[in-house]
């Protein structure tokens, strides 16, 4: 065997110990369903009536945890940041002010560079709330709740390397992170907020006004015209369809490529067709104020590819085409 080579493990044995794996995980996960109870409410209400930040501590893979815990919560409505506890003891507990509140993450609750933290946050008033594998620890019995996140075996087959025991950390900290959005009424605008950045951003931020195409680049044709006008300004336009406009300017109905389809299944002979006579009435149609998610939502529901954006009053003023959502980076 040369240096860099590797002995030849059977497929089968390497997807046998994944499944393995994720058996074990999925049980630790649900087993925390059965094991939810009044000190979970606790732990809520505690962060809900905290006026400062939610200060998440942890050490090793707990830290590790513990970092994306804080990173969901402050994403989610609840201000939050991580403090490495080894650096807390030397000079950063002064990140912890009163007001704050304190979440530890300990698998086995006796992790001396948590632990020592203890003192301190009794003596400046912090409540804690902590997350631990045995409720009887010493980090457990010193909480003003405790989220039992115990595990009956690791998925490790050594039983040694931290895995089943920090999923279902994480998993109980995304269930912290959305009962607490909910009780506060969390929004998706709430949530644009905080990720302006990227196609997240774009998708909870944008509006179909700020993708629209208006003016000159607008599909009408008046009430009436010759289907000939219609089908001449959908290939001017390029939108796929275009609005049909009452007398009074506001929008009677759309005619769209798929109407099309269907006058092609119906008539033989186009020359004495008006729009009206094969248009759909009154045709989705949306406000510049909408949000291009909702949108998105609205032509996928409905199959098509093109909506009509009219004002408070009905009058047209824009067309919105897939390809724009597309290109803004929405979907």
């Amino acid at each position: 065997m040369t240096e860099h080579s590797s002995p030849q493990t059977p497929a089968l044995s390497l997807r046998d110990s994944a499944r393995r794996t994720l058996e074990l995980e999925q049980e630790a996960i649900g087993a925390l369903i059965e094991r939810l109870d009044d000190a979970f409410d606790r732990a809520c209400a505690l962060i809900l009536a905290c006026r400062g930040r939610v200060v998440v501590t942890g050490m090793g893979k707990s830290g590790h945890i513990g970092g994306k815990i804080a990173a969901t919560l402050a994403s989610t409505g609840t201000p939050a940041f991580f403090v490495h506890p080894g650096e807390a003891s030397h000079g950063d507990l002064g990140m912890i002010t009163p007001g704050d509140l304190v979440l530890a993450l300990s698998n086995s609750g006796e992790t001396a560079e948590v632990t020592a933290l203890l003192p301190l946050l009794k003596r400046m008033g912090i409540p804690l709330v902590s997350m631990t594998g045995r409720p009887q620890s010493t980090l457990g019995r010193h909480s003003e709740a405790h989220l039992n996140a115990a595990v009956e075996r690791e998925a490790c087959p050594l039983d040694l390397a931290p895995t089943s025991s920090t999923t279902a950390a994480l998993a109980l900290g995304d269930a912290l992170a959305v009962a607490l959005l909910e009780a506060r009424g969390f929004t998706a605008e709430d949530f644009a907020r905080s990720h302006p950045g990227g196609s997240l951003g774009k998708r909870l931020l944008l509006t179909v006004g700020d993708l629209m195409h208006h003016g000159d680049r607008l599909p009408t044709v008046p009430a009436g015209s010759p289907l000939r006008d219609a089908l001449l300004e959908i290939t001017r336009q390029g939108l796929g369809f275009t609005c049909v406009v009452a007398s009074d300017g506001t929008l009677s109905g759309v005619y769209t490529d798929g109407d099309l389809r269907r006058t092609l299944d119906q008539y033989q002979d186009f020359s004495g067709l008006k729009v009206d006579d094969v248009m759909t009435s009154p045709g989705r149609r949306v406000s510049p104020q909408t949000l291009a998610a909702e949108a998105v939502r609205l032509m996928e529901d409905n199959r098509i590819t093109a909506l009509a954006v009219v004002d408070d009053q009905g009058y047209p003023v824009g067309a919105l085409h897939m390809h724009d959502l597309l290109a803004s980076g929405v979907i």
